[in-house]
């Protein structure tokens, strides 16, 4: 993380305002700090120059200190969101220093005073909780990592949805285990990143790492941080916590603490996942498969895109979470596929479901902004609109359609409890207070007011109405007074004497007389004019005056004391929350399956895959955009190589969908253990405990590692790793090295993949040597991808079918690719002589480098002079004499000029 320069400034000599900044810049060194003054957050010193430069904005100066002019630039606060999120990308931190009070209390201190300012929050990339800040269909994650004893922890939380997990997949397991969180920030004690293990773990996560103290991950003090955030005397209700873990909940603690400036955020009970819940998938893996983010970096071409329906931002966090940790227990699976089937048969309910959801708030981070003092009425309106829709849904579900022998599947009846406000009184009294009490019109900010609506608050009402109706009251007042004195008089007003009674002095002499000079009394005199007050204007000015003030006072009281009933509502408001969510998702998946025909697929715990009538749920996308058809194929593994063979060779001509046909099985594997619907006729799976998948490497210049080196690196992990509930896919193993060398490591890791980590796996190659293991292995079997060569055109089936390819057709598919003509003769003609001649690449040597051809001509054909010549002679019979003679004529015949 980006870490401005923090000198130790010397506040002596400095103004009241500029040691107020320096005691905060002390307070937070290595964090930009936006210091408020008025409507601008200013920065100053160096804070000032990295801003200007990351945000591009101008760099000024504001007085001096110690004799040099203070580099100064500022932002405006109703700007600020903007800004702080381009920081925050560009690897900062952001302390932000606010007033603690209206300029006018600091003045009634004294002449001299000034605003009193205090840091209320430091922003990090893991910490963020405004809309403006955050993705709204994806995870914000801030997550710890702590060792204890060589026993690893990872602790998590999403503060803006308030949901905490912690989980200890051991240090071999980080590398995977950080992936599928896809943190946006890692806290790490600062010691462990002398940890080879560690330190590569957090390299591949992604996520920016913050090093904390290694005391602070000591299991004393972070069991008594992790108290204090939940506010509990034991933390035995969470569990039989590891050490390590404790640690790592600890970080998380200490990191909130110094972030949210004392404010409590409202979290959910720390939910325990062991290693053995969810399947393991590796950085690479990951990233080759494409799940949540393309290889370009972007959402659009993921499987995730590819399969989204959502209408809610909570769901669609929920999806990408499912895909990014898919399960292994088949219980878990099939409860998640009974409600997708069930919404499935029931389009007209999925249809209404999806309307009554697309209305509904993202309540979760409505609820977690509330609690850090962060929401506004919006994210009150947000709860009281989600509530309204689970009342909804529920109407919706005791009304709904289908077979009455058809029960409602349990996910469907637990989401539909947490939505049944009858079972949560808290929930029900926070709903109807917010539904009477919000306006129709919901400013962002609480301290803009106008959200209570009319009729909550009687004494709000009178304030409105003599803060909005002043003049009718006053007007009313004047009318009153002019009836009761007889005397022709105006209510008027200025800047200093606020409202008075102005009159002529011909007409005031009256007023000044008893009995009416006891009402009436005398403030000014002027040339023509003669000015008064009353007991009742007086009191009506400053109710007048403070009106607006008492209206404003009024509303935020009311704000308060509805947050307050949201904090103490915080429970069933999540599960309210996450139960929209898993509806969202059911809902999404079974439109999904609708448009693309997938399936259900069958969990079980066996060693199986086999897919019937598969597809590549990516591709197929972009083909039928393309108005194409997807060419589907079928696939048959058995890790314990009876039903099927274990591990099969797929070989084939580029571009013939090799690739494709691999990945499109792994990520048949993913959606089904995350427990969603397939593209297929028919898929059955034992569940896979770890995915590997090594398609397409990159070199990783960062680390000096070739193309060749990182494919190796990959290849060593999986074959450590890979356990014989594990499916590999494996694609050109051994290219980017001598052709030989090549192909002994893809036969060695075949052999291996085969005999001693007995996974199911896809191995593709050119290597067309290794169909040869299909007779010496017994688990072996060849696949190939079929292409036909049609007057000369090569035309790609995209069918996969048993045996082994013929060919690689690579030099067909140079030629489709625009290499020029010459070259693919030239290409035609090696290769040629190469399949001709025995021994083939001892042979490449006779071959005349960069033979001189016209383009379009092809060697003369039969045999040339002198191999005619050498054809008839016979050297056992012929005498030296004979035989010199013999070497001059094919000398003379090879060179005739």
């Amino acid at each position: 993380m980006n870490a401005p320069s923090s000198p130790q400034f010397d506040s002596a000599g400095a103004t009241p305002v500029m040691a107020q900044f320096f005691e905060a810049k002390a307070r937070q060194p290595d964090a930009l700090v936006f210091f408020r003054m008025g409507d601008f957050y200013e920065l100053f010193f160096d804070d000032a120059r990295h801003a200007a430069a990351a945000l591009g904005i101008a760099l000024t100066a504001r007085g001096q200190h110690a004799g040099e002019p203070i580099p100064m630039c500022g932002v405006p606060v109703h700007a600020a969101e903007a800004y702080l999120s381009k920081l925050i990308r560009a690897g900062f931190k952001v302390a932000v220093c606010e007033q603690m009070e209206d300029p006018a209390e600091a003045k009634r201190r004294g002449s001299k005073a000034i605003v009193r300012r205090d840091i209320v929050r430091v922003v990090t990339p893991g910490t963020l909780t405004e809309d403006g800040l955050l993705d709204a269909r994806g995870a914000n994650r801030l997550a710890a990592v702590a060792v204890r004893a060589g026993a690893a922890a990872i602790a998590s939380v999403e503060l803006s949805t308030g949901e905490v997990e912690v989980w200890a997949p051991g240090k071999a397991a980080l590398a995977s285990a950080l992936a599928a969180l896809g943190p946006s920030e890692i806290l790490v004690p600062d010691r462990l990143f002398a940890d080879e293990t560690v330190s590569a773990a957090l390299k591949a996560a992604g996520g920016r790492v913050q090093p904390l103290p290694s005391a602070l991950a000591e299991p004393g003090a972070a069991e008594a941080r992790l108290k204090r955030l939940y506010g509990v005397e034991t933390l035995d209700g969470f569990g039989a916590l590891s050490g390590a873990e404790v640690s790592a909940l600890g970080l998380i603690a200490a990191h909130l603490e110094t972030t949210q400036a004392g404010r409590t955020p409202s979290l959910a009970p720390p939910r325990r996942a062991g290693e053995a819940d969810v399947m393991a998938i590796d950085p690479a893996t990951r990233a080759s498969l494409e799940i949540e983010r393309s290889l370009s970096g972007g959402r659009e071409g993921s499987l995730l895109a590819a399969i989204d329906r959502t209408v809610t931002a909570p769901g669609a966090r929920l999806l990408a979470s499912r895909l990014a940790r898919p399960l292994l227990d088949p219980d878990r699976i099939e409860t998640r596929l009974d409600a997708i089937d069930w919404l499935r048969a029931r389009r007209d309910l999925r249809r209404r479901l999806r309307e009554i959801l697309k209305g509904q708030g993202d309540m979760a981070r409505a609820l977690s902004r509330l609690a850090l003092g962060r929401g506004g009425p919006r994210d009150l309106g947000g709860l009281r609109d989600g509530l309204a829709a689970g009342a909804d849904l529920r109407d919706l579900f005791d009304a709904g359609e289908g077979p009455l022998d058809a029960p409602l599947p349990a996910e469907l009846a637990e989401d539909l409890a947490a939505l049944d406000l009858s079972q949560h009184p808290g929930l029900a009294d926070l709903h109807a207070s917010l539904a009477a009490g919000l306006g129709p019109d919901l400013p962002l900010q609480a301290r803009d007011g106008g959200f209570v609506a009319s009729g909550v608050r009687p004494e709000l009402d009178e304030a409105r109405r003599l803060r909005d109706d002043s003049r009718r009251v006053i007007l009313s007042l004047e009318a009153e007074l002019a009836a009761e004195s007889g005397v022709a008089l105006k209510i008027r007003h200025n800047g200093v004497l606020g409202y008075f009674i102005e009159a002529t002095a011909k007409a005031a002499e009256p007023l000044l007389k008893a009995p009416l000079n006891a009402t009436f009394i005398h403030r000014q005199t002027l040339a023509s004019q003669m000015r008064f007050t009353t007991v009742a204007l007086a009191e009506l000015d400053a109710r007048i005056a403070q009106a607006g003030e008492r209206a404003l006072a009024i509303e935020m009281s009311t704000f308060e004391a509805w947050r307050d009933l949201v904090c103490a509502a915080a429970e069933p408001l999540r599960g309210a929350a996450q139960a929209c969510a898993r509806l969202d998702v059911a809902a999404a998946l079974a439109e999904w399956a609708d448009e693309v025909d997938a399936v259900r697929p069958e969990i079980d715990r066996s060693t199986i895959l086999e897919a019937d009538g598969a597809r590549h749920p990516v591709v197929e996308a972009a083909v039928r955009r393309a108005g194409d058809a997807f060419t589907p194929n079928d696939c048959r593994l058995d890790g314990q190589g009876v039903a099927a063979p274990r591990l099969a060779i797929v070989t084939g001509p580029n571009m013939a969908g090799k690739s494709t046909f691999l990945r499109q099985n792994a990520l048949l594997a993913v959606l089904a253990q995350a427990g969603c619907p397939v593209p297929a006729r028919r898929l059955r799976l034992g569940v896979v405990d770890r995915l590997f998948s090594r398609v397409g490497a990159g070199d990783d210049l960062a680390r000096g590692r070739s193309t060749f080196m990182a494919e190796m690196v990959e290849t060593a992990v999986i074959l450590t790793q890979a356990t014989p509930r594990s499916l590999v896919i494996l694609d050109e193993i051994g290219r980017g090295t001598a052709t030989w060398d090549g192909l002994a490591i893809a036969w060695a890791c075949a052999e291996a993949l085969h005999e001693t980590n007995r996974c199911r796996g896809l191995f593709a190659t050119h290597y067309h040597e290794l169909a040869e293991l299909e007779r010496r292995l017994p688990g072996v079997a060849n696949l190939s991808m079929r292409a036909r060569e049609w007057n000369g055109e090569l035309v790609f089936l995209h069918e996969a079918g048993p045996g082994p390819a013929d060919r690689s057709y690579g030099v067909q598919v140079a030629r489709l690719a625009g290499v020029p003509a010459a070259v693919v003769a030239r290409a035609h003609e090696v290769l040629a002589r190469l399949e001709r001649e025995t021994g083939a690449p001892a042979q490449l040597g006779d071959l005349p480098l960069f033979a001189a051809q016209a383009p379009g001509l092809a060697e003369p054909s039969g045999p040339s002079p002198v191999d005619s010549a050498l054809a008839d002679m016979d050297p056992d019979s012929m005498s030296p004499r004979e035989a010199l003679e013999a070497l001059y004529r094919l000398k003379g015949l090879a060179s005739p000029g």
